[in-house]
């Protein structure tokens, strides 16, 4: 019997951590898993620890492929997959062990659902739970504010066409969730605290926060890729300096006097920013 969900684990240089991305897998309450783990050329132990693993549990199973980047190595990982939904899952994090139950139910709900997650907690070099803002689509298009193991269905990351490997340095996840969604999508969150997201005084977002032009750079590139989804009538430059006006109108504490006067200049900002197609 094939699995229901295929678990994709892309390692490089993470084969410290891997054991207990591996070990919160193997203690889903629902069964019907598999998980491929995806050694993206490491040059540490991420072969050894998988074969161990392989040696615990059937449902593990091992790819090695040459150094590509996290796109290139989740791709390789999902194309052997034989699940109907896809959980990517970094080998440095970890889930609870009810997330596929939780998000299963959902699914099962919802058919028509394209993405399900659930809250998170960030742990390590700081630990308290993450705040995530609501996912709106238009909001989607400014920052991400869906982490990268969410469940999709296969049948949707083959339709657009998988991860894009041209994005080798970072928020290759946030442009997925551009192309997969759109603003008549549904998406679920649920409540429960499923993910589990290490900090890092050195991880590749933080390197790339701290890399100003970089992280323009990238934003660039997304902006330009899907330029259908934002309006015509502006620039790159113009709507990064809309976008971060509109994220700190968000992030002010104001009254509840002027909420409404600040909901109604963000409704203006967001309809000058955005078109949409139906």
């Amino acid at each position: 019997m094939n699995p229901l969900v295929s678990i994709i684990v892309p390692c490089f240089n993470q084969a410290i951590f891997l054991p207990e991305a591996l070990q919160s897998v193997l203690e889903q309450t629902n069964k019907q898993w598999e998980c491929i783990i995806v050694n993206d050329g490491s040059p540490d132990d991420t072969e050894k620890v998988a074969q161990e693993w392989l040696s615990k549990d059937i449902r593990f199973k091992y790819i090695y492929k040459e150094n590509g980047g996290l796109s290139s190595a989740r791709n390789a990982g999902i194309k052997t997959a034989l699940g109907k939904y896809i959980l990517p899952l970094d080998a440095d994090d970890m889930i609870s062990n009810n997330y596929l139950e939780v998000c299963l139910l959902e699914f099962k709900n919802n058919p028509h659902s394209k993405l399900v997650y659930g809250s998170a907690i960030k742990f390590g070099a700081v630990n308290y739970p993450w705040n995530l803002s609501k996912f709106k689509y238009e909001a989607l298009l400014q920052n991400n504010m869906i982490y990268c193991s969410a469940l999709f269905k296969k049948d949707d990351w083959s339709l657009i066409g998988g991860y894009d490997e041209e994005m080798k340095f970072g928020f290759e996840d946030w442009e997925f969730w551009i192309r997969l969604l759109n603003h008549n999508a549904t998406v679920l969150k649920c409540e429960a605290a499923v993910f589990f997201y290490r900090t890092k005084k050195n991880s590749m977002i933080t390197i790339l926060r701290a890399n100003g032009d970089l992280t323009k750079e990238i934003r660039k590139y997304i902006f330009d890729k899907h330029r259908d989804k934002y309006t015509l009538l502006t620039d790159y430059e113009q709507f990064e300096q809309n976008r971060v006006l509109v994220k700190s109108l968000n992030n002010l504490h104001i009254s509840q006097t002027y909420n409404s006067l600040i909901k109604a200049l963000l409704k203006k900002v967001y309809i000058r920013i955005f078109k949409f197609k139906i």
